[in-house]
């Protein structure tokens, strides 16, 4: 599995410092796509269970949240970056443009944002968004978190 780049990022996962991946090889190429450099297939570096552990060890006093901005398409691989973020003790995320996310990678999120990126629709923060942000263990859509007052 390929990652394109690795970001610390403070919105995205409301209430969490989150280490994010923004992972190689999208094939959903949605219109108005704001990342389309990640459609391309291997494109970036590999992310090794070595390379994402020392990411992980790094920032364990830091970071609370591992988000993968897509990945899902390489399940076997995700699951294990998952397991390995949850057994560090970090909660997880998947943004996937699916609406739907299989039952192996679902138990090991606790938060999924899914919905195709919809430009006349907006994101998170638009209330008529497609998307949703879904907190797993309760299964309750948490879009309110982005929706400014």
């Amino acid at each position: 599995m390929y990652y394109h780049s690795f970001k610390v990022v403070f919105q995205e996962v409301p209430g969490e410092i989150s280490l994010c991946f923004s992972i190689s090889g999208c094939t959903l190429r949605c219109k108005g796509c704001h990342s389309p450099f990640l459609w391309k297939k291997n494109s970036g570096s590999l992310l090794t269970l070595p390379l994402f552990e020392s990411i992980l060890k790094q920032y364990a006093d830091l970071a609370t949240c591992v988000l993968f901005m897509g990945g899902e398409w390489h399940k076997e691989e995700l699951v294990a970056l998952l397991k390995l973020s949850k057994k560090r003790n970090y909660k997880t995320c998947l943004y996937t443009g699916e609406d739907h996310v299989s039952r192996e990678l679902i138990t090991h999120l606790t938060w999924v944002k899914t919905g195709k990126w919809d430009q006349s629709l907006g994101g998170l923060e638009n209330e008529k968004t497609n998307q949703k942000f879904i907190e797993v263990r309760t299964n309750t859509i948490q879009n309110y978190l982005f929706i400014k007052n």
